[in-house]
């Protein structure tokens, strides 16, 4: 399953689900990142970390370790 660490700068994806428990899955979801929501995937840094996305008209920076826990459909 291809996940949000994959995505290239301009993709536009849709989310299938988010993986993991807890803390990190209500972090993942507090942020605004929901199944069926659509992400832009506007930058990724050199070394890959942070990523830069836009989701629901907003910007987020997240870890490459939170981006692989999002599964896109």
């Amino acid at each position: 399953m291809k996940t949000l660490k994959d995505a290239q700068p301009g993709d536009t994806v849709r989310v299938a689900g988010i993986l993991g428990e807890g803390a990190l899955r209500r972090r993942i979801m507090d942020m605004g990142i929901t199944r069926g929501a659509k992400v832009t995937v506007r930058k990724v840094a050199p070394f890959g970390d942070p990523i830069e996305i836009t989701v629901r008209g907003y910007e987020l920076s997240i870890r490459k370790s939170e981006a692989e826990n999002i599964e896109l459909s």
